[in-house]
């Protein structure tokens, strides 16, 4: 858009005015020939270009854009490029005009024409040429101050915009505080981190939540810091964070200081994950050696060397992201973007926006300057449309045409975006049952599915899985700083043996929470998920219902024995008293349930 475009309302306000005053018509272009506004016969013209909008042409306006200049026309249909009608006769009649530049810090951002269509208009040219050239020159000056201060007021908008923005975005809390400690501006990720609002924080005194915060002597010293760890006790809360402080002038004064702070467990995250993630996620990163496991890994290093999509299929928790990363970085699409869309994650009404970008009003609340889609944004790279099965109806439609013509439109636009996109799609869905179901596209399904890879639940490879306990507490033991060395017996029994219907994921979080519980240096069943234990209790039970009575009896016996020994550490004399049992009862039935009480 145009400078004078932002200011029509003042062009035509402009044009009117001029044309009463002296009595003849007006006509005011912007730098691309664009008509913004006019009077008489040019007012009807409003919208359209003037002189087929040709800038490199040798008629009058594009000479006048080109140029700079005010040219004086005293005989248009004598004037051989006056206009594209040509010697001896002009496009609507005119008979004279003086076109003068609208110049705006030396470019020409537009045109004003006065233009003579009787005679008695030519006459009030010709006869105060030179005062029509000076009053029309005045004319352009207070338009182009009018277009400067709309830029200025468009530039701080936009500024202020763009600063929210940054605000917002940041992952840390932000405060930024006046020369007193008051909270003037602040984001909302400072209002989650202290479990409130915008609205409460703003306008309190730092020290109300952040009780003897050296943020204070800032203000007073104008020395500020970097980094440290700080904790803020509220009542029975207690919040522990990594603070910077930096103070900002007035003049000769401080000002006030901004305040970025974060969650020192995430601060801890962050500094574990920039330490031990690999710069590419790779097929070598995908831990296991089954024959299942490997099978689909030979599997990913083949598709990687295409273009054609794919569909992942599998459990959740079983890694599909990984393996579509894997892909993506086998292929010769490495260095470029890899993207990824959580089509079940992002409310329906957003996601197509979210994924084809929309234009500048396209909608109440969307941005002026438009927003790129995903798929733009993967464009020379790889997108992958993450739980699929999810996607809505309409919306399965629109992929369908970008995977077969590689091109879309905006929400709210009518240019076609053209991108070079490999898709791979994953899902834990039966898509052959949605679509008998008809929630999902038979036609998409065979796009999709060009390639199809599926990745093995974890209790179809077992023999990872012990592989895979050690890597995660490897990588927590870094994480938590702790020096936990393995697993006991029992504990490694039963991670094998358990079906795993979370997957690697939920394998991962058991490990997690061993590791955060363990008192010794191994992770035995009291570290094990409640969860866990549970089930494996109804498997148990469930698989001893089909035993001898007996069998069952002495089974029962056995848990009840091992519980009491575990709960009293091994103390014969208190687990008998418990039980009711004679001292030489009890060792006879260790001795015949095979309890090890050692």
């Amino acid at each position: 858009m145009s400078v004078l475009n932002g200011i029509q309302e003042s062009v035509q306000q402009v044009a009117e005015a001029v044309s009463i005053v002296l009595g003849i018509e007006v006509e005011i272009v912007d730098d691309e020939l664009n008509i913004l506004g006019g009077t008489g016969a040019y007012q009807y013209k409003i919208g359209q270009k003037e002189e087929n909008g040709d800038l490199e042409s040798d008629y009058l306006y594009a000479r006048v854009l080109r140029t700079g200049t005010t040219q004086y026309v005293a005989d248009a249909k004598k004037e051989e490029d006056y206009d594209v009608t040509g010697r001896g006769m002009t496009a609507y009649g005119e008979l004279a005009e003086i076109c003068t530049p609208i110049v705006l810090k030396g470019k020409t951002i537009g045109i004003i024409g006065l233009v003579a269509f009787d005679e008695k208009q030519k006459k009030i040219l010709s006869d105060k040429n030179k005062n029509m050239i000076v009053f029309v020159e005045k004319m352009a000056d207070l338009l182009a101050a009018k277009a400067s201060q709309q830029k200025s007021l468009e530039n701080a908008e936009m500024s202020r915009d763009e600063m929210l923005t940054v605000l917002e975005t940041a992952h840390e809390g932000i405060l930024a505080l006046d020369q007193r400690g008051y909270v003037k501006h602040c984001n909302n990720r400072a209002a989650v981190l202290f479990g409130t609002t915008k609205r409460d924080l703003t306008g309190r005194h730092v020290s109300s939540f952040m009780p003897g915060s050296p943020a204070i002597e800032v203000l007073e010293t104008g020395r500020g810091y970097t980094e440290n760890e700080e904790i803020f006790k509220m009542g029975e809360k207690q919040y522990h964070f990594i603070v910077t402080v930096k103070p900002f002038s007035e003049g000769d004064e401080i000002g006030g200081a901004v305040v970025s702070f974060r969650d020192i467990e995430e601060a801890q995250k962050l500094v574990y994950n920039f330490n031990t993630r690999a710069i590419k996620n790779t097929v070598d990163d995908i831990i296991g050696t089954s024959d299942k496991i490997m099978l689909a890994k030979k599997q990913a290093l083949i598709t990687a060397r295409g273009n054609s999509t794919v569909l992942i299929t599998g459990e959740s928790g079983t890694g599909k992201e990984m393996f579509a990363k894997a892909i993506h970085y086998a292929s010769p699409r490495v260095d470029e973007p890899f993207i990824t869309v959580n089509c079940g994650a992002i409310p329906e009404n957003l996601l197509e926006s979210e994924l084809f970008g929309y234009e500048k009003g396209a909608f109440t609340g969307a941005s002026e300057k438009g927003k790129a889609g995903k798929f733009e944004l993967a464009d020379g790279g790889t997108i992958f449309l993450d739980e699929i099965g999810d996607m809505p109806l309409h919306l399965q439609v629109k992929i369908l045409h970008v995977l077969q013509n590689m091109r879309f439109e905006r929400v709210g636009g009518n240019k076609n975006i053209i991108v070079d996109v490999r898709v791979i799609a994953a899902t834990n869905k039966d898509l052959e049952k949605l679509i008998e179901e008809g929630r999902f596209r038979e036609d998409l399904y065979y796009r999709l599915s060009v390639i199809p890879l599926s990745i093995p639940p974890l209790r179809e490879r077992k023999e990872d899985i012990r592989t895979l306990m050690y890597h995660f507490l490897k990588k927590y033991n870094s994480f938590m700083n702790r020096k936990i060395i393995g697993f006991s017996p029992e504990v490694e029994e039963l991670y094998i043996n358990h079906d795993w219907p979370g997957n690697v994921r939920e394998l991962e979080n058991a490990v997690e929470y061993g590791t955060n519980m363990a008192f010794g240096s191994t992770i035995t069943m009291d570290e094990v998920p409640v969860r866990i234990l549970k089930k494996e209790e109804e498997m148990v039970k469930f698989k001893n219902l089909d035993r001898p009575l007996a069998e069952q009896v002495k089974l029962y016996e056995k848990e009840i024995i091992t519980r009491k020994l575990k709960q009293y550490n091994g103390v014969k004399e208190l687990v008998a008293k418990e039980l009711g049992l004679s001292r030489a009862t009890l060792y006879r039935k260790l001795s015949e349930l095979g309890i090890n009480s050692q």
